[in-house]
């Protein structure tokens, strides 16, 4: 599998080159830089070759080969490859959307889990 998806983000940047090639040909070939028709191509081969560009940079930001200026990298996963969580801490007590609920709420929550542990 490794094979075919080298060949596919090679065929890729070949058609995203192409395009690229496509788009300068169009403006450098052309007398008159700004008619309708001539924007239009170049900027339909300039959308088209960023489409098949962003294939294969995915491909490499996926598999960590892609270094992005001003991005954190991840912190390494621990030797185990489980998450270590604190003895203390508690996970987030969410709503049905996934958001934080209120201090207020998260008391009145409490008070009800130990009324039920109690009877």
């Amino acid at each position: 599998m490794s094979k075919e998806l080298t060949l596919l983000n090679f065929l890729c940047i070949l058609v995203a080159l192409a395009f690229l090639a496509m788009a300068v040909m169009s403006a450098l070939g052309s007398g008159d830089f700004f008619t309708t028709d001539n924007l239009f191509i170049i900027a339909v081969s300039l959308v088209m070759a960023l489409l098949f560009a962003v294939i294969p940079l995915l491909f490499l930001k996926s598999e960590g080969r892609l270094p992005i200026p001003f991005m954190k990298r991840s912190l390494p996963a621990s030797a185990s490859g489980a998450a270590q969580i604190r003895p203390g801490a508690a996970p987030p007590l969410l709503d049905a959307k996934g958001r934080a609920v209120p201090p207020d709420v998260r008391a009145i929550m409490a008070h009800m889990g130990q009324a039920q542990k109690d009877a």
